[in-house]
């Protein structure tokens, strides 16, 4: 699903403008990274694209126009629910699709073998580590199989060895499935690891101050993070944020 914001514009309450009129396209298939100060307008920025909230001006299109649950959003903090285990959170959008349980948990625990929780069904969110957690949230948004994939800042508490191997594992399940994918990140290595391209967006008003193409392998795994290549493109990113 390709992504395209023509002179989109949003200006909050207090007459605060936070994105003003953005042009931004987004290709079918990409891995896209955005960075930028805090309140610059990255989460902003996600939660117009997946109709969470409207711009005050502009236009937002989705190419084919996304039927519903073809858009996923995964959230900072995981949002499971406490009285269902690991197999009903996740299978909870195809509930609410109206499939029935046979199919939907037989969907559901096949995404949850893609993210390493296939010995963890019939734990609840209690029982679960804040990796765990977020691994749950993650299946639960590709059950749908959407076309677009929309994440703020999941990885952002969690420690960084857990981080490194989330990182990892997104990357592999965006390859083999395909989606379109928008990553709001402050961690500079995270969206230099993860991305095949990386926008970075200026303190206020939402002008993009770089958009670069990463120059890395397709394949990527742990062993990049010592590659100097990746470090290229880290200073590249820190001192488009920096400026």
């Amino acid at each position: 699903m390709a992504v395209q914001l023509e002179g989109v514009r949003r200006v909050f309450d207090n007459n605060h403008v936070v994105i003003d009129r953005m042009d931004l396209g987004v290709d079918a298939g990409e891995f896209l990274a955005v960075l930028g100060p805090s309140g610059c307008g990255k989460s902003t920025l996600l939660r117009m694209i997946a109709r969470l909230s409207e711009p005050d001006s502009g236009q937002i299109r989705l190419q084919p126009n996304g039927a519903r649950f073809e858009t996923s959003f995964v959230f900072q903090d995981a949002h499971l629910l406490p009285w269902r285990n690991v197999l009903a959170n996740a299978a909870l959008p195809l509930e609410l699709m109206g499939e029935a349980k046979p199919k939907r948990d037989e969907r559901a625990r096949a995404v949850l073998e893609q993210v390493g929780l296939l010995d963890a069904l019939d734990r609840y969110p209690a029982e679960l580590s804040g990796g765990m957690r977020m691994r749950v949230s993650l299946a639960r948004a590709l059950v749908t199989e959407p076309r677009l994939l929309l994440l703020d800042e999941p990885f952002a508490a969690l420690d960084e060895i857990t981080r490194f191997h989330l990182d990892v594992q997104l990357r592999e399940l965006w390859q083999r499935r395909g989606m379109t994918v928008i990553f709001v990140t402050h961690s500079v290595s995270e969206a230099a690891f993860l991305a095949n391209r990386a926008v970075v967006l200026a303190r206020s008003g939402g002008a993009i101050k770089l958009d670069r193409r990463l120059e890395l392998p397709a394949v990527r795994n742990n062993e990049l993070r010592a590659d100097p290549r990746l470090g290229q493109e880290m200073r590249l990113l820190l001192g488009a944020i920096e400026e």
